[in-house]
């Protein structure tokens, strides 16, 4: 079980310090807040702003630039070009092939002797 707070000496640490000459009545009246602020009235919104100058925008261009023209391109020699590394491609592949056919060939003839 728990004993309330400010039952041992301890929890003077931890207590509210006193107020000047006031009791702790829940019907005190607020403490005075800003300079110049008037406790009674509430709270009175927040201060009064200034529109801004009517010109303070950037100005709004509602048209887009039309797209530039793309430079032709060279469809026989992308052609060229792509066919040649498809047989590049091809040729590796060949190689690796043959490699891993040749290491097979290799283990196998171990493993039957």
């Amino acid at each position: 079980m728990t004993t309330p707070s400010g039952d041992h000496p301890e929890d003077d640490y931890w207590r509210r310090p006193p107020h000047d000459g006031a009791t702790d009545d829940p019907k005190r009246p607020p403490e005075p807040g800003p300079a110049g602020a008037d406790p009674s009235a509430g709270y009175g919104g927040p201060p009064p702003s200034t529109p801004p100058p009517p010109g303070w925008r950037p100005p709004l261009h509602v048209r887009a630039a039309p797209p530039r023209q793309l430079p032709p391109q060279d469809m026989a020699g992308l052609d060229a070009v792509e066919q040649r590394a498809q047989h590049v491609t091809w040729g590796v592949g060949a190689v690796a092939g043959v490699v891993l056919l040749v290491l097979l060939c290799l283990l196998c003839s171990r493993a039957f002797r």
